[in-house]
């Protein structure tokens, strides 16, 4: 037999007395409405060693209620935990992207996260059949205010988001669309394109849901890497080139990536070299656990490296347990090599947006100058 459907929220009740929001004085009030739940908390943290869980409390509709200290101004990750089912907040619009949803974002304002009264850009949303692929694609584009089809040739930023994550990430969490504005209005940045393909390729027998966890640095990366790696050069690139004004100098192309992202900038960054002037990686997984010969290669030609790249940047959060090693052999395997590099070590930070958000707007300023 069905069960009975969920009870609804009162009608005759305003909605913001049982949706969460942000308090005038910067405390954030977590509500949900179950009233047949018998347990439920509110777990901050952007990874399972930050995660917090706070008790919430039920009042006589059905609503359970938590209300924070005061927060710095930024984008918090959360969810629910439903007498031990994990749930995002079905009262708030923010869903982390993620191919498996299961975190919420609300944003407390005042940071360069806010959508500002600046000058906007737009982003763009472009599908396309992947030939070296043979798929239907979709990337996203951020061109600065004030672009059209005669603007001058612009310099391009290929960004890539993380496992596990979807392009949209790094537009919603990431925030990348009010960086850029932002940072621009603020005369800090050069203008330029911003690229952001889908991270998994999802091509034959590529399927990262298909791969054991614990195996997926043997597996899943390597054979991802290199299908993304030709749908970088083969597809992404010539179609930038064909709908947008961009230079085709490698002074020109930055590359860069955070996680699984980084891995991927690693990868191709090296493999290609003669064709990017800067690259970086954010927490990047790295040849330290997943080996990759072009890179080993290409390290061992330092002088090479040292004379095309502008700038190459590595930075990671001083507690990141899931790529801290990658990062820290990698660092070591510059050094050994004599590569020159911009290392960044963010204190009492693991693997997340706190560490990518700020070294991506570190980056971008340093770039196409």
């Amino acid at each position: 037999m069905a069960q009975t459907l969920p009870v609804q929220q009162d009608q005759a009740q305003v909605a913001n007395q049982y949706l969460t929001v942000v308090n005038p004085d910067k405390t954030i009030t977590f509500r949900l409405f179950a009233p047949s739940a018998r347990q439920v908390d509110v777990v901050t943290g952007a990874t399972a060693p930050s995660y917090v869980s706070h008790p919430m409390t039920k009042d006589p509709q059905g609503v359970w209620t938590f209300t924070s200290s005061v927060m710095k101004p930024n984008l918090y990750e959360y969810f629910f935990n439903v007498d031990g089912f994990r749930s995002i907040d079905t009262g708030s619009a923010m869903a982390k992207p993620q191919r498996q949803v299961n975190t919420s974002l609300i944003l407390v304002p005042g940071s360069i996260l806010d959508v500002k009264a600046v000058p906007h850009g737009e982003v763009r949303a472009i599908t396309y059949h992947s030939k070296a692929l043979n798929a239907e694609r979709q990337i996203y584009v951020w061109t600065p205010p004030g672009y059209s089809d005669v603007s001058k040739p612009l310099p391009v930023l290929y960004f890539y988001h993380g496992f596990g994550d979807t392009g949209r990430s790094a537009i919603d969490q990431g925030r990348i669309p009010q960086i850029m504005d932002n940072l621009l209005a603020e005369k800090k940045i050069t203008p330029m394109l911003v690229v952001i393909p889908d991270t998994e390729t999802d091509a034959k027998d590529i399927v990262p849901e298909a791969f054991v966890p614990k195996e997926r640095r043997q597996t899943f990366y390597p054979a991802n890497a290199a299908a993304a790696d030709r749908e970088l050069m083969q597809d992404i690139i010539p179609l930038v080139a064909k709908n947008f004004r961009v230079r085709d100098d490698a002074d020109g192309r930055a590359l860069a990536g955070l996680s699984q992202g980084g891995y991927q900038t690693l990868v191709s960054g090296m493999t290609h070299l003669d064709k990017f002037g800067w690259l970086a990686t954010f927490s990047g997984v790295s040849t330290t656990t997943v080996p990759n010969e072009q890179v080993e290669k290409r390290f061992a030609e330092p002088q090479k490296i040292n004379a095309q790249l502008k700038n190459f940047t590595v930075v990671v959060g001083d507690k990141d347990v899931v790529t801290g090693n990658d990062i820290a052999g990698l660092k070591s395997e510059l050094e050994q090599h004599k590569i020159k590099f911009d290392y960044h070590e963010y204190p009492n930070l693991g693997h997340e947006m706190d560490v990518w958000r700020p070294a991506y707007a570190e980056f971008v300023q340093k770039i196409f100058k």
